[in-house]
């Protein structure tokens, strides 16, 4: 189970900090896999059948779903498990970077010639989604520590133990999985300008560049010592990447800037008026011809009630208070309110590239059921460690 990170600008861990991680690793991996297996089965054979005896159907959506279980013993178990844990997350990164952060910023200096830029606005009106609200769980926020390195390093460090080793070394398999699907899937699309419009510490914008090499490839987000450390930690891989501190929903970019606009489990920690906002503000800097592409959860149409629940969960419980909206929403209509044509939306199931390599991204791209805008597409999740994508062309 790896948790501990692989790239120069990682903190450095003591062998007690890699084993807290591990440990804290190995508790969430119980609770997501056997406490969740035996939450299932509670649903299953007790809460959705009271649920049917009670008001004479089985349970239709996630609320209906979350509405059966809630004070099941199995529920209540994982929930509180799964709560602590995430506490435990940030309890055991935290102390690691509070320890580690004099020699994190020496060694950012070190490398502030290099190639890459970062540009801080600091004038600029921070969303509440980034400041007020401990999104995750996670003290502090994104914007803990100011303009130092220490949410960044924290974020990251956090999201390792978090992962369970399943998002790849650096966190990017994500990035890796969508770019190696929009090039084996559009190989006539050679963009030239990449934006990646909320990329906290830049762990999935790096593989746009990685792909496309040519590129000019920026990344934005609100909170200033994330992109510090997002900065760095792209300049320490050799990895040339411009970042800028602004929201998504007022990009400081003129019309047609852009060939690709990329995000990744951005979305939903958007207000439902900043999302929409947001996908305005996409097809506005994008060029003729160019790409809007997000990773994202799967939309609540598009799954079964327990399934539902299962991902709306973080809505109540992980203090992502726009998590559930965001789901309750229609993709494809979120890109047609933005100025998308309907005909020019599409979506996939891409698996990780880290785990299943080149040839199942390859295999997902010859199947011809990966575009299908139904059940079966998100259905596909449950295999095993896939991503959720879709887009839309700006023709």
């Amino acid at each position: 189970m790896g948790v501990e990170l692989q790239h120069p600008m990682k903190p450095e861990l003591t062998a007690e900090e890699a084993a807290r991680g591990r440990f804290v690793s190995g508790i969430r991996a119980f609770i997501l896999n056997d406490l969740a297996g035996d939450m299932r089965t509670a649903y299953d054979k007790r809460a959705a059948p009271a649920f049917a005896r009670e008001t004479g159907r089985a349970p239709e959506t996630s609320n209906e779903a979350h509405q059966a279980l809630r004070g099941d013993p199995a529920f209540n178990i994982y929930s509180a498990m799964r709560v602590q844990a995430q506490k435990m997350v940030w309890q055991a990164s935290g102390a690691v970077v509070a320890r580690d952060l004099e020699r994190l910023e020496t060694e950012a200096a070190k490398v502030a010639d290099q190639p890459g830029s970062v540009k801080l606005d600091p004038d600029l009106d921070i969303p509440r989604n980034v400041d007020a609200i401990e999104v995750h769980l996670m003290p502090g926020s994104y914007t803990r520590g100011g303009e130092s390195l220490e949410a960044g390093a924290v974020y990251d460090q956090g999201l390792a133990v978090f992962s369970m080793g399943l998002m790849g070394a650096n966190l990017d398999d994500i990035g890796l999985s969508m770019a190696a699907y929009v090039k084996g899937k559009f190989p006539d699309f050679q963009p030239q300008s990449i934006l990646d419009t909320g990329c906290t510490i830049g762990h999935n914008t790096l593989p746009w560049k990685q792909t496309y090499p040519k590129a000019k490839v920026e990344a934005i987000d609100a909170a200033a010592g994330g992109l510090r450390y997002a900065s760095a930690r792209a300049k320490m891989q050799g990895q040339e990447v411009s970042f800028a501190q602004m929201s998504a929903d007022a990009l400081d970019y003129p019309d047609a800037s852009f060939d690709l606009v990329f995000s990744s489990m951005f979305l939903h920690e958007l207000s439902k008026k900043a999302r929409a906002a947001a996908f305005k503000e996409a097809y506005r800097v994008l060029k003729p011809g160019g790409l809007l592409l997000h990773m994202e959860l799967p939309p609540n149409d598009q799954m079964n009630a327990f399934d539902g629940f299962y991902l709306d969960w973080d809505s109540w419980y992980n203090s992502e208070p726009f998590y559930k909206g965001y789901r309750d929403e229609s993709p494809p209509e979120l890109c047609k309110a933005g100025g998308f044509d309907a005909g020019d939306y599409f979506q996939f199931v891409v698996p990780s590239i880290g785990i299943y390599g080149e040839e199942a991204v390859a295999q997902a791209i010859a199947d011809e059921n990966a575009n299908a805008v139904d059940s079966e597409t998100t259905g596909r999740l449950a295999e095993g460690i896939m991503w959720f994508g879709f887009g839309a062309w700006k023709r």
